[in-house]
């Protein structure tokens, strides 16, 4: 019997972007990604053994406050994870399983990163068994969000990473590194017409799949040199030229994947806008229609205020960067 243990993991905000997968069943990129590990944006899962049942039980929190059995294809998703930890785990143990969000689900925030980094953290937990930072990584990412390889990581974040197993994130710089600020446009919490997943294996129908791998070890080595000398306005253009590369690789894919939306395309004209007034501040976008602003801790409240003015801008999160997941016991259960 495994004891009740929570984790709140962290969503992660990719300044080089990971969008195609070489080994689907592994969930292997064809390039390194690098992203920042927030802090406010989150996912609280609880988990504890259930005695001689025959199935797991998964439960979400929904709009009145309490729990409710999970949708079929969300809770079949996370039982899949539960089978590949019972694998490695080697153990026959069913789980009870609840979670909830700080932030909008399925709508390109990266919500399966912190889902799945919180969910196989917990099992961990649960089960007593101790495992390094590269097994964790692993274990997030075979839950099929490569991006939940980055999430159990704080700070600045490499996945894959050099030296490490393969597959295998790890921190490039700590979360006081640098306290960069990242505040999020939300322009819509529905969920996105396709998953982020599709679009990994639609990436490579696209005839400027070749180009952009062929250009990402200069992006990556300019970011990565850009964060260790706290260096702004060397970020800010790599970091809004690899956002577009990426819609660019989704909409040019076979179908056509469309993620953006004008509300969209109104932010990042903002903060293109702030930038030549000055302000510190930069876009990005994962899959999804929603627009992250990174800027310094001198320009948040003037972004902030910029947003807030926009009447295509539906909420606005104040997150930066953080340590990564944390145990806890304030359980949901």
């Amino acid at each position: 019997m495994s004891r009740k243990a929570t984790v709140v993991a962290p969503s992660n905000i990719a300044l080089i972007k990971y969008w195609g997968t070489r080994d689907l069943a592994e969930t292997l990129p064809f390039n390194p990604s690098f992203s920042m590990t927030l802090r406010e944006c989150a996912t609280r899962t609880t988990v504890e053994g259930i005695e001689g049942a025959g199935a797991d039980n998964i439960l979400v929190r929904v709009a009145n406050g309490g729990f409710e059995a999970a949708s079929e294809s969300f809770a079949g998703g996370v039982i899949r994870h539960l089978d590949r930890l019972r694998a490695w785990a080697d153990v026959d143990q069913r789980f009870r399983v609840a979670t909830q969000n700080s932030f909008p689900m399925g709508a390109g925030l990266a919500s399966s990163a912190s889902g799945f980094a919180a969910l196989a953290l917990a099992v961990v937990e649960s089960l007593e068994r101790e495992v390094d930072p590269e097994t964790a990584s692993r274990l997030a990412r075979q839950s099929g969000s490569g991006s939940a390889a980055r999430s159990v990581v704080g700070g600045y974040v490499e996945w894959p990473a050099e030296g490490c197993a393969e597959g295998s994130a790890a921190q490039v710089f700590a979360a006081e590194h640098w306290d960069l600020r990242d505040v999020v446009a939300i322009l819509d919490t529905t969920e996105k017409r396709v998953s982020s997943r599709a679009g990994h294996k639609l990436a490579e129908t696209s005839p400027y799949f070749a180009h952009r791998l062929r250009e990402l070890p200069h992006r990556l080595a300019e970011v990565r040199q850009a964060i260790g000398e706290r260096d702004f306005a060397r970020l800010a253009p790599i970091v809004e030229e690899e956002a577009i590369d990426l819609h660019l690789i989704a909409m040019s894919s076979r179908p056509p994947i469309f993620y953006w939306q004008p509300a969209s395309l109104a932010v990042l004209q903002l903060a293109r806008d702030l930038r030549e007034d000055g302000v510190e501040v930069c876009s990005t976008m994962d899959a999804g229609a929603n627009v992250h602003l990174l800027c310094t801790v001198a320009a948040e409240g003037r972004v902030v205020a910029a947003l807030r003015g926009m009447p295509e801008v539906e909420d606005v999160i104040r997150d930066g960067v953080g340590d990564g997941p944390q145990v806890e016991d304030q359980h949901l259960f």
